[in-house]
């Protein structure tokens, strides 16, 4: 127990280590509040405001949601955004799962490949746009010159409503494949060596193993995987921006591609404000989903 005359010093103590650590705190915090925070409430002000930017902004309170509500084309652009969100988040989780299973192999140059992988992460989704623009070109793309070689004449992949769609997204789950296999790549390494020796002497099968051992304890690894993909698949808008411009027709027409067409070709910021809170409730619910149902199926002690 401290003497009464030491009980000053301590208080003193504690303040001066309280201090120190709001002052580490305070950029992380003024970057949270400055870009995250702040943003998020101005839009949800925004929104209960008719601002066709040049002319004076207009209080019209909850008129932009009852338009929202009887708005076709908005809920169709939710419709395709869920249908990529379908279509990236298994391809990317799957796809990036499989490359950590392959490279998580101590063998020469092994760490070449996994830096090579993620390459494509490094590269902006405006210049991948590009480049697969080309390569899905139907006349002189590189795709459909390789099936030419095979004597198969190639579709108009990005001009086709049905395969608009998946082409986009295919080129989203090759883009950051790599880039989430470095967390499952952690995760399997991560996994004492002694479960793995267990298992075998049980006479468990590689299959089996990974399904009983391997899997379960990567779920951690999952959730996170699972988050950032539909986060960051929710919120695609360059590389279908680059590649379809939301065509043909509205087939790839995102909820982020039609709340840029409505804030800077329609210039109507305070209906695209409206449409991005709806998006970024439906964000927040799919996470707070996807935390319930991993929330008892998650063990964090691989002891």
């Amino acid at each position: 127990m401290l003497k009464p005359a030491q009980r000053p010093v301590r208080r003193t103590q504690q303040r001066r280590q309280a201090l120190a650590g709001y002052a580490l705190l305070a950029p992380s915090l003024v970057g949270v509040l400055g870009f995250l925070l702040a943003p998020v409430v101005i839009v949800i002000v925004l929104s209960l405001f008719d601002w066709k930017l040049l002319a004076t902004p207009e209080f019209i309170g909850l008129e932009n949601y009852r338009e929202l509500l009887g708005d076709g084309e908005v809920w169709h652009s939710f419709l395709v955004t869920g249908y990529y969100v379908v279509i990236c988040v298994p391809g990317t989780t799957i796809l990036s799962l499989l490359l950590a299973l392959l490279v998580d192999r101590k063998l020469r140059g092994m760490k070449y490949f996994r830096a090579l992988l993620v390459i494509p992460w490094m590269a902006t989704p405006v210049a991948m746009g590009l480049v697969w623009a080309w390569i899905f070109d139907p006349g002189q793309g590189a795709l459909n010159q390789f099936l030419g070689l095979f004597g198969v004449d190639g579709p108009a992949w990005l001009s086709s409503e049905l395969l608009a769609m998946p082409s986009v997204a295919a080129v989203h789950i090759w883009q950051f494949a790599g880039y989430n296999m470095l967390f499952f790549l952690a995760g399997l390494q991560n996994i004492p060596a002694s479960l793995r020796e267990a298992s075998s002497l049980d006479g468990a099968s590689p299959v089996a193993h990974f399904f009983s051992v391997t899997l379960p304890l990567l779920r951690p690894t999952m959730l996170f995987v699972l988050i950032t993909n539909v986060i960051g698949s929710f919120q695609a808008f360059d590389t279908i921006f680059v590649m379809t411009e939301g065509g043909p027709g509205d087939s790839t027409e995102v909820a982020t591609y039609l709340i840029y067409d409505e804030a800077f070709r329609k210039f109507d910021f305070g209906y695209a404000a409206t449409i991005s809170v709806l998006l970024f409730l439906v964000i927040l619910a799919v996470t707070v989903a996807q935390f319930a149902y991993f929330e008892r199926r998650t063990t964090y002690d691989q002891s």
